[in-house]
C-alpha cells in the first residue's frame, strides 16, 4: 500500500534529517507536552509512554475524520523519544549547555546506552504500532533518536494495519 502523507511529531533537527535521509517527504507537527511531567523508573516504559503521549497530544488537535475517508491512502504519524542510560540512571535531554557538559564528562569510563521508543500511528485506520530501539554502540540514526531500520519496519507494518 502506498503512503499518502507522513507527519513527523517532533521539532528535532536530527529526526528531520533522518527522515530526509530515508527519502521521505513529511510535514512537522509538535506535541507541545511537558515531557518532564511524565515519569517512569524504567527507561523502556518512559520512552514508549512519551512517544505515545506525543502522538495523543498531536491527534487531539487534529480532525481525525479527515484522514479516515474510505479509499484514502494512509496518513501516518511518527513520534519518538530517546533517553541515555548511564550506570543505570536515566538521562534525558540536558536542560542547559552546562548540564550537557556534565553529562558528557560523566559518561567517560562508564557504561552508556540509549533507549529509543518509536510509535507510528495510522491515522486512517487508528492503529498504533510501537517498538523500542536499544543501542550500546549504535548507528548514528539510532543514537540521534530515530532508528531508520525500526522506523521503516513500523511504517511498513502501519501501512498494512
Amino acid at each position: 500500500m502506498k503512503l499518502s502523507q507522513l507527519i513527523l511529531g517532533s521539532s528535532s533537527v536530527a529526526r528531520k534529517n533522518i527522515l530526509n535521509e530515508m527519502g521521505f517527504e513529511f510535514q512537522v507537527m509538535t506535541a507541545d507536552i511537558d515531557e518532564r511531567s511524565i515519569r517512569r523508573e524504567d527507561p523502556d516504559e518512559l520512552v514508549m509512554l512519551l512517544a505515545e503521549a506525543k502522538a495523543d497530544a498531536i491527534m487531539s488537535r487534529m480532525n481525525i475524520s479527515d484522514y479516515q475517508k474510505e479509499g484514502d491512502q494512509p496518513t501516518l504519524l511518527i513520534t519518538s523519544d530517546i533517553v541515555v542510560v548511564h550506570e543505570g540512571i536515566i538521562r534525558e535531554k540536558p536542560s542547559s549547555k552546562e548540564e550537557a557538559r556534565q553529562f558528557l564528562k560523566g559518561y567517560s569510563g562508564g557504561h552508556v546506552s540509549t533507549v529509543g521508543g518509536v510509535v507510528v500511528t495510522n491515522l486512517t485506520t487508528g492503529k498504533k504500532l510501537g517498538s523500542l530501539d536499544k543501542a550500546e554502540v549504535g548507528s548514528s540514526d539510532s543514537v540521534m533518536g530515530l532508528s531508520k531500520d525500526l522506523a521503516n519496519k513500523l511504517i511498513h507494518e502501519a501501512l498494512l494495519a
